[in-house]
């Protein structure tokens, strides 16, 4: 599976939400580029499987379980990374949370603070310790956090998201600016409605939304999390090595009409 020739060949990258979806789906995408991968998530169970089966295929790999939302989580994560693979080079900062779609005016205040606390404190949290690590190191780095095309056009019965996913672009542009004159890269990727698990059963319960979906989008069909990953892989590599504060939207077309 691994190819110590990769785009990530012998880089230490650590991933937050790697319990499925883009996560995982990133998980094996680094290991197969030759990526040292410290997956975590709050989910145990995921995480000793995902890196059962990527040993198994000759990566080198490793979890911690951690709760972004908890400061004190994020830099025991960031620090078990470093000790068990000597370095962290890149960070893909995917942990993230949506609820139902709800009307603003309806909208009670914990699900606000839930997905605030998750979308934006969790890539804040994440953030100083990856930063404090690659700026200890003198190597640099590159980090990628996960937005979503609901940081770029407003989505309907979504408020919280929507705000969530804009903050995280202005987030990266912030951390961008303030540390690329220090080696560190730090980019944000805009997925569109990709088929995690959580999609998947939406669309099996609501199939007319997945038609329509498909009907406004220009490559008429769903991601697969392998597709945002390798987004994700390139922008962690040397060879997007001038991109910086940038949003690579992969949502096959959506936001262009």
């Amino acid at each position: 599976m691994t190819d110590r020739q990769g785009i990530l060949a012998d880089r230490t990258v650590l991933i937050t939400g790697a319990s499925s979806g883009i996560g995982a789906a990133a998980a094996r995408v680094f290991a197969r580029e030759g990526a040292a991968v410290v997956v975590t998530a709050r989910r145990e169970d995921r995480l000793a499987g995902l890196v059962d089966e990527l040993r198994a295929q000759g990566a080198r790999a490793a979890y911690v379980v951690a709760d972004v939302t908890r400061s004190e989580d994020a830099v025991r994560a960031v620090e078990f990374t470093v000790e068990r693979f000597g370095r962290l080079d890149a960070a893909f900062n995917n942990a993230g949370y949506g609820v139902g779609r709800t009307p603003l005016h309806l909208m009670d205040d914990r699900v606000y603070d839930d997905i605030m606390d998750t979308n934006v404190r969790g890539v804040f949290n994440c953030l100083r310790p990856e930063i404090a690590a690659m700026l200890d190191s003198g190597a640099g780095g590159s980090i990628v956090n996960t937005s979503s095309t609901g940081g770029l056009v407003a989505t309907p019965v979504a408020a919280p998201y929507v705000v969530s996913k804009h903050a995280v672009i202005g987030l990266t542009k912030a951390a961008a600016a303030e540390y690329g004159g220090r080696g560190i890269r730090v980019n944000a990727i805009a997925p569109g409605t990709t088929r995690s698990e959580m999609v998947a059963d939406w669309f099996e319960q609501n199939p007319e939304a997945e038609e329509m979906l498909h009907r406004a989008t220009p490559q008429p069909r769903t991601a697969e999390p392998e597709e945002i990953a390798e987004a994700a892989a390139w922008l962690c590599s040397d060879r997007a090595s001038f991109v910086t504060g940038s949003t690579l939207v992969v949502d096959g077309g959506f936001t262009i009409l």
